[in-house]
């Protein structure tokens, strides 16, 4: 069973995301929503400076589907690409996922790092 290591979920509004998001870091997040007690998750993201801007703008694009968020910070942008790259394979990749117009993560700018899961 595939597994997040995030918090949440939460609601995806400004204002829960401002509550439970208090420093400006790198991290990871998950978008999707609960149901019958699990959380239905859509898409995995990341940012590699701040998680909370991050989330933000994703508030209000697919009100009906991207209900809820779990998020996790990083300790590096290195640390959070690694974390995006498990998350996105361990949760079905492009072919599950609504990552489709992105594709497979993209490292973070100015480095050559290669995913840990499949060497992309």
């Amino acid at each position: 069973m595939a597994i997040l290591n995030m918090t949440g979920p939460y609601k995806l509004t400004n204002e829960k995301i401002d509550e439970v998001i208090v420093k400006i870091s790198a991290g990871n997040y998950a978008l999707g929503k609960i149901t019958k007690e699990s959380f239905d998750v859509y898409y995995v993201g990341r940012s590699d400076d701040d998680v909370n801007k991050a989330l933000k703008q994703w508030v209000g694009e697919y009100p009906n589907k991207y209900v809820d968020f779990k998020f996790s910070y990083a300790d590096s942008p290195k640390a959070a690409y690694e974390k995006e790259c498990k998350n996105y394979h361990d949760f079905g990749g492009d072919t599950k996922l609504d990552n489709q117009r992105e594709s497979h993560p993209k490292c973070p700018a100015g480095t050559n790092l290669k995913c840990p899961m499949c060497g992309a």
